[in-house]
């Protein structure tokens, strides 16, 4: 099984493969947000197996969200691309304008295990 930890920075590492890279926070928002940032977190496990009173896969369920400024913007794509190169599982769960902020949000769910 791999750590828990070992999944974390699989996501990570993918998301850093996008044009938003150094524009990606864990939990909060990175420093840089603008035009467009992403920002992910773990949320909780997901159909995980137990074999023998033991843990023998462990998969964990987070979100991600991408806020732009920019209409069609291309990082939206580059997500969902390096989500499937990286073999991590995804949906996308909403797309919605934000009136105070002005900034097109999307936002994924994926599993990993």
């Amino acid at each position: 099984m791999k750590s828990l930890q070992q999944n974390l920075k699989y996501i990570r590492d993918a998301l850093n493969t996008t044009s938003a890279n150094g524009r990606i926070g864990h939990y909060k928002h990175p420093a840089k947000e603008k035009p467009s940032f992403i920002v992910w977190q773990e949320d909780s496990e997901a159909y995980s197996h137990n074999t023998n009173n033991r843990k023998i896969q462990q998969q964990i369920h987070g979100t991600i969200d991408c806020f732009s400024l920019v209409e069609y913007d291309p990082l939206f794509d580059e997500i969902q691309d390096a989500l499937d190169k990286a073999g991590i599982g995804w949906g996308l769960l909403s797309v919605q304008y934000e009136d105070e902020t002005n900034l097109i949000h999307y936002e994924w769910e994926f599993y990993i295990a």
